[in-house]
């Protein structure tokens, strides 16, 4: 018993994030609730098996730790964007081809690392939280095109959840703090329901028990900006993961090596190709419930594969996720407003520790957040541009991080003349 409840908090702690993904992204392409019902299913079925792949440890995959894994908010805005330009199924023809990338590079991706130092993964960070926080504001509205978008209700409501989340946040402490935003949304819907403003319909209509589909959203299809946007993804989620599986290493005190490494990141690879198999999503370490660990002091494998069987089990279930799909866009504004500002502030942290090391560290941040937040505002900027080059200049995260990088190289990798003279007179 104690270890079910043990995994039962852990469940919680993520369970707003995990959520959060399916109906972000599905609210924004239009899809149905019976759609929305699955999605959510899916996507809590896929945070399972993801996670029961890396608490394992075996000769393939696997990093045996007590890390839980979820959908990654950093995939949120790019997902958006592929889907209003190619189509869904574009979107998990991308996920699929960053899986199997993840996977062949996954013994290599240690010396790949170096390329996506912080001040690149922090301005990465940074770009898709700017560009994400449009969405919330529309949802605050009611959700864009809404015939009584912006009224006294749906500002009340999202501003009143936004609040409860807030208040929550600074007047609670560890597992509580940790699923504010969890409590947020269920106090918003409640109120919105007392308002007469939910719609049960959705539960109502939902079976009690469904089975997984592959490509239930149709065939997946292979566009070049949306694979490469997919896999820039896939890249900074795996240098956000290596920093979770030190810090569980430091907690359970177990030395990390490349070996253990590789089977991580081969772990998260399958984990990817699964979700764009059965339309789910990208996945990867979530640090909430590292949080989570070191506040009960709980180390054990066997409290995550607890969780992971849980989550799986609840993804066999529609109508625990058609209750997700109940909430009214208002208070998932509200809510998507702190998620979103914490994506913000989470690469505001990764580069404060780096913008000062350099005056070029500077240069790599304001060009790539100007161009990325640029691209997003104006996308119109290279439409005369040849349709190869407007693969990396077509989407503005895209275009932030491949400015990033280039920067980074140019900047922190190409010796410099003076470098290179100090070099020569230290061995001379």
């Amino acid at each position: 018993m104690k270890t079910a409840a043990l995994g039962i908090q852990h469940v919680l702690a993520m369970y707003a994030g995990a959520i959060l993904v399916p109906l972000i992204v599905g609210g924004a392409l239009g899809l149905t609730s019976e759609q929305m019902t699955y999605l959510v299913g899916i996507d809590i079925l896929m945070c399972g098996i993801a996670t029961i792949l890396q608490v394992v440890n075996n000769r393939f995959f696997g990093i045996g730790l007590p890390v839980v894994l979820g959908c990654t908010f950093t995939a949120v805005g790019p997902m958006i964007a592929i889907g209003g330009e190619y189509g869904i199924s574009a979107i998990y023809g991308s996920i699929i081809v960053s899986g199997l990338v993840v996977i062949l590079i996954s013994r290599f991706f240690g010396k790949l690392v170096r390329f996506f130092p912080p001040v690149v993964t922090g301005s990465v960070v940074t770009i898709i939280g700017i560009t994400l926080i449009p969405v919330a504001i529309n949802n605050m509205g009611g959700g864009q095109d809404a015939s009584d978008f912006g009224s006294l209700s749906n500002i009340s409501l999202a501003f009143g959840t936004l609040i409860f989340i807030i208040v929550l946040y600074r007047f609670s402490k560890g597992f509580l703090r940790s699923i504010s935003i969890l409590i947020g949304l269920i106090a918003g819907t409640i109120v919105a329901a007392l308002m007469g403003r939910v719609n049960f319909t959705a539960v109502s209509d939902a079976s009690l028990f469904h089975m997984v589909h592959p490509f239930y959203f149709g065939t997946p299809t292979f566009e070049w900006s949306a694979i490469l946007t997919m896999v820039l993804v896939a890249m900074v989620s795996l240098v956000e993961s290596t920093g979770v599986y030190f810090a569980l290493g430091d907690i359970t005190d177990r030395k990390l090596n490349e070996d253990d490494l590789s089977k991580g990141y081969r772990a998260e690879g399958m984990a990817i190709l699964l979700g764009g198999i059965f339309n789910a999503f990208q996945y990867t370490a979530f640090s909430q419930n590292v949080g989570l660990i070191q506040m009960t002091g709980v180390k054990s494998r066997k409290v995550i594969f607890v969780a992971g069987i849980m989550l799986v089990g609840l993804g066999f279930i529609p109508k625990i996720a058609a209750l997700t799909t109940i909430i009214p866009t208002a208070v998932l504004g509200g809510a998507m407003i702190a998620m979103f500002g914490m994506v913000v502030s989470q690469g505001i942290k990764m580069l404060s520790n780096v913008i000062s090391d350099s005056q070029g560290n500077s240069m790599i941040i304001a060009c790539s957040v100007g161009m990325g937040l640029g691209v997003t505002v104006v996308p119109e900027l290279f439409a005369q541009f040849p349709s190869s080059i407007q693969i990396l200049t077509s989407n503005g995260i895209v275009a932030g991080s491949v400015t990033a990088i280039v920067l980074n190289i140019v900047f922190n990798m190409i010796p410099s003349k003076k470098t290179v003279r100090n070099l020569v007179e230290k061995e001379a």
